[in-house]
């Protein structure tokens, strides 16, 4: 295969994956509702299910999906990188400045990459609005 087609399918195969994100994200985000927003919207607190699955597995999905991408990005960056390379030189001048530049996106690329690894979410407790927690309620005052 010549480079042309490889590139096209490259480009196309990153599309699709941008796209399925995108429907995956707001699947997640505006159908398939988490528990506390589920019995707002259906009185009750219920589990939602799309093809068989829940949001968790859909976030499975969406999670490789994003994976596959990272990966044809690269293989993307990878192909193009002399004219990435011949850019880059001649809108940056100064090889110190040019240095200090990749440097800087390198480093911020990898941070914002890995800190979520590194991170410690806040633990809350719950509120407890249902039957018991009225029930409760009634009695104190």
């Amino acid at each position: 295969m010549n480079k042309s087609i490889i590139n096209l399918i490259i480009d196309a195969l990153l599309f699709l994956c941008v796209m399925a994100i995108t429907g995956i994200g707001l699947l997640m985000k505006y159908v398939l509702l988490p528990g506390k927003e589920t019995a707002a919207v259906y009185g009750r607190k219920v589990e939602l299910f799309l093809f068989g699955m829940d949001r968790h597995a859909w976030g499975r999905i969406h999670l490789i999906i994003a994976f596959v991408f990272l990966g044809l990005l690269t293989l993307h960056v990878v192909l193009h990188w002399n004219m990435i390379v011949s850019i880059y030189c001649r809108l940056i001048g100064s090889t110190v400045v040019r240095r200090i530049v990749a440097i800087i996106i390198f480093i911020a690329g990898v941070f914002l990459a890995v800190s979520p690894l590194f991170v410690k979410p806040e633990a809350q407790e719950l509120e407890r609005k249902g039957r018991q927690h009225l029930e409760k309620t009634n009695y104190q005052k």
